[in-house]
C-alpha cells in the first residue's frame, strides 16, 4: 500500500460518524447492509449517511451495490487488511509479535493463530 492511500483511508475513518459507519459494516460481514438500515441503526438523515457513504467510497473503504431500488453498502475487507498490513508491517522492530496479535480480517475464512 502506498503511503497516500494509507492517508486517504485514515483521513476518511478520522470522523466519528465514518468510523462507526465503517465499524457497522465490518460487523454486517461481506453482505453490508441496505442504506436504510445503516441509517436506522446510527440514527443518521439519509442526507448525512450519502455524504460519510460517499467519503468512504472515494477512499476505497466501502463498496456499493445496487439490488432493484436499493443501495447496499459493504466494508472492503481487502482495503482495510491492506491498511492494517501497512500499519503495522514494521510492528515490534522487526521481532516477532505475540500471538494475540492479528492483524487481518478474513470474514470468509478461519483466522488463524
Amino acid at each position: 500500500m502506498e503511503t497516500r492511500t494509507a492517508v486517504r483511508s485514515l483521513t476518511a475513518l478520522a470522523q466519528e460518524t465514518r468510523l462507526a459507519i465503517f465499524r457497522l459494516l465490518v460487523q454486517a460481514g461481506p453482505e453490508g447492509l441496505a442504506a436504510g438500515k445503516i441509517s436506522e441503526s446510527l440514527g443518521l438523515v439519509p442526507s448525512s449517511l450519502s455524504f460519510h457513504l460517499k467519503e468512504l467510497a472515494r477512499a476505497d473503504l466501502v463498496s456499493v451495490r445496487q439490488e432493484g431500488r436499493f443501495l447496499y453498502y459493504a466494508a472492503d475487507f481487502q482495503a482495510m487488511n491492506a491498511l492494517l498490513a501497512y500499519l503495522t508491517e514494521n510492528c515490534c522492530g522487526g521481532q516477532p509479535c505475540e500471538a494475540s496479535a492479528v492483524s487481518t480480517c478474513c470474514p470468509d475464512e478461519e483466522v488463524l493463530t
